[in-house]
């Protein structure tokens, strides 16, 4: 399936919010999860969390209460609303779709970049 595009990162200061958006041509039938990962500098890439098919979402701890997932199947859409953000939340965010035929498909990532 087509890649994966990423939005809305940019910098902001500590405290403040930002809404990250996946957008994808792959039908809702065919995803198993969609999910956000990131890549903080010298840090291997991490899990930030996941939706499924279902609903169901799963977070890390590092971002529990902080960061939201939701979808809007009409668009195709996932996105990562992050509020409280931290310096440590810097790092490149990446979408990944893995589909119920066990493919992944991967965004090229979009920066996020939080001062102190």
């Amino acid at each position: 399936q087509v890649q994966p595009v990423e939005s809305g990162g940019g910098l902001v200061q500590a405290g403040g919010s930002l809404r990250l958006s996946c957008t994808t041509s792959i039908t809702r039938s065919n995803i198993m999860t969609m999910g956000w990962y990131r890549r903080a500098p010298e840090k291997q890439r991490e899990l930030v969390g996941t939706i499924t098919s279902g609903g169901n979402t799963v977070y890390a701890d590092s971002v529990k209460g902080r960061f939201t997932i939701s979808r809007d199947d009409a668009k195709n859409t996932v996105y990562l609303q992050m509020n409280s953000l931290k310096p440590l939340d810097t790092a490149v965010y990446y979408c990944k779709i893995l589909t119920t035929y066990r493919s992944e498909h991967w965004g090229q990532g979009t920066q996020v970049t939080v001062s102190s």
